[in-house]
């Protein structure tokens, strides 16, 4: 059964409480698709759930690395970011595909740059900029669960 989710986010700060808040219903074996253009807060929601997952370091974007692993008391996140692939095979060539397993969480910003080649996502996450009545510019968080 599908459940959908949605909540405006006023700030930063916001965000991050949104991704701790999710991080409690994530399960080995999910994997996360993250929607939204550039600046829309996925990397922001994925530092807030890996801080509700018990993170403290600092969570980089993977924008130049293409996946940052994250070892949390046993537990494997993967956090992935497609946004420089030019084809869907790029995926495939890197060997990705063994992180999607039973035994990790994997969370993908800019998925429909793989293409068909990643799995079938358990949640979807979209971000976008919106604005409220006083002007100014927030985030609003959609989630689909599947």
């Amino acid at each position: 059964m599908n459940e959908y989710f949605t909540l405006e986010l006023a700030n930063e700060a916001a965000t991050l409480e949104a991704g701790r808040q999710f991080s409690k219903q994530l399960a080995v074996g999910t994997t996360v698709y993250l929607h939204g253009d550039l600046g829309a807060g996925k990397t922001t929601f994925v530092r807030g759930v890996l801080q509700g997952l018990g993170h403290t370091g600092k969570v980089k974007s993977p924008t130049y690395t293409l996946v940052e692993p994250y070892e949390l008391a046993g537990l494997n996140v993967y956090h992935f970011d497609c946004y420089r692939f030019l084809d869907e095979y790029e995926w495939d060539e890197a060997g990705f595909s063994e992180y999607f397993n039973e035994t990790s969480i994997c969370m993908v910003e800019w998925p429909e740059k793989a293409g068909t080649l990643l799995p079938v996502p358990n949640i979807d996450v979209r971000l976008s900029l919106s604005s409220n009545q006083q002007q100014m510019v927030g985030r609003k968080l959609e989630i689909l669960t599947r």
